[in-house]
């Protein structure tokens, strides 16, 4: 080794000591996502938090999940998710948020981008799901990172019959999953071994741990932006990777993460559209204008970062607050059987405001097959499930008070 390389060991214990690809206590890792965003927030010009309203909404979410009893006991009750519990689940929940970003769409229902599966159409996040397993179902190997990184065999034809859709649109940002999953190949047959599973193991299952790895050693989770002349980090989809593995699980076995916790929401644009319903966020004019004008929000732009920025530190003081009143929740969260929630009702007579209140107040509808909460512990992966099921119902029976911002990319 001549004197101009690095000490491989001591680049390794320095990478452990930050908590870099992977750390042997899962004590010692940080994502440092809360705290860029607190720093987001701290210095943001066109949004902001409401501290009543906030602690408000905080009381009715932690009572709503008492009542549901919200957990993620029923993560695989849905019929699209995966219902064994070994290593071709990893596989599948690691392609399935490799994928899962930028769905939305300007047109009715009925014409959007969609996936015909099992005599359903299913559109958004589903139509993704719907795809891969149907998808399998043909022995096309979606969820391999050797048939990814087999450019013969993982051709952009492929990619497109895998995400054929049953309208003429077609489904966003073809090329840049394409990439994704060809980075991705390249990666995991290098480094691990052509499995994901190994990653997990590098990371001696601490979240943080996992994240940073994720982030550091695959470029299309490196969802990293500049604001204020700072770098600063916001991770939705590789923590959203490690709450699906978490839910799927049950918190054990693969999903066995000791600092959960760490995990903050995941930033995307329907928990901005919820907390601005709920009153916790406010925007400035020229920004609401935009929003609602449905006009186009460049990724990695001052407002976008705002937006997301905002929404982590907003639901962190909605944990907290929860926490202060209810100290109880700091004890492990007891696991229920799964429950099947009644059939909502609505009173339509009543004004706009009034009926978007009841409406919260009496649902929690599901977003990922997450359906309850337990009794006692809770976390910002919780909340913000919570909160996107709720923002989906709401939009879904046309009460909601604000369109959701548009920004496409591979991020969110």
């Amino acid at each position: 080794m001549s004197d101009d390389e690095a000490d491989p060991e001591l680049v390794a214990l320095l990478r452990k000591t930050l908590g870099l690809g992977g750390s042997p206590d899962p004590h010692t890792a940080e994502t440092k996502v809360l705290q860029n965003a607190q720093y987001i927030f701290d210095n943001a010009i066109d949004v902001a938090l409401n501290s009543a309203k906030t602690k408000e909404a905080a009381e009715t979410i932690w009572q709503l999940m008492q009542k549901k009893e919200y957990s993620t006991q029923t993560w695989a009750a849905h019929e699209l998710h995966p219902k064994t519990k070994d290593e071709s689940t990893v596989d599948f929940i690691f392609t399935m948020d490799l994928l899962n970003f930028s769905f939305w769409s300007e047109l009715p229902s009925d014409k959007r981008f969609s996936i015909e599966y099992r005599g359903k159409k299913w559109t958004g996040y589903w139509s993704l799901v719907a795809a891969l397993q149907r998808a399998l179902d043909e022995d096309i190997p979606i969820t391999s990172p050797e048939f990814w990184a087999n450019e013969e065999e993982c051709t952009e034809e492929v990619i497109k019959h895998v995400f054929r859709s049953a309208t003429e649109e077609e489904i966003p940002l073809l090329q840049e999953r394409l990439q994704c999953l060809r980075e991705a190949g390249r990666v995991l047959c290098r480094e691990y071994e052509g499995s994901f599973l190994n990653c997990i193991y590098s990371a001696n299952y601490s979240a943080a741990a996992l994240v940073n790895l994720v982030t550091e050693g695959f470029a299309c989770f490196r969802d990293e932006t500049t604001f204020n002349g700072r770098r600063v980090r916001i991770y939705k989809r590789a923590q959203i990777l490690v709450a699906d593995l978490w839910a799927c699980f049950n918190g054990e076995g693969f999903g066995e993460f000791h600092d959960i916790d760490t995990i903050t929401m995941f930033a995307d644009y329907r928990i901005p559209q919820m907390l601005h319903q709920l009153g916790c966020l406010m925007y400035s004019p020229p920004l609401e204008n935009h929003i609602r004008d449905l006009k186009l929000i460049p990724s990695g732009s001052n407002w976008e970062t705002e937006l997301r920025g905002a929404s982590i530190w907003c639901v962190e003081l909605i944990k907290r607050e929860i926490e202060r009143r209810h100290p109880e929740v700091k004890t492990k969260p007891i696991r229920k059987p799964e429950q099947n929630p009644a059939a909502d009702q609505k009173d339509n007579t009543v004004p706009q405001e009034q009926a978007q209140q009841s409406y919260f107040a009496e649902t929690a509808p599901n977003k990922g097959g997450f359906q309850e909460i337990s009794a006692r512990g809770i976390n910002a992966i919780l909340i913000d499930f919570f909160l996107y099921d709720t923002m989906k119902e709401l939009e879904k029976d046309g009460q909601e008070s604000i369109p959701h911002h548009r920004t496409r990319s591979i991020w969110y």
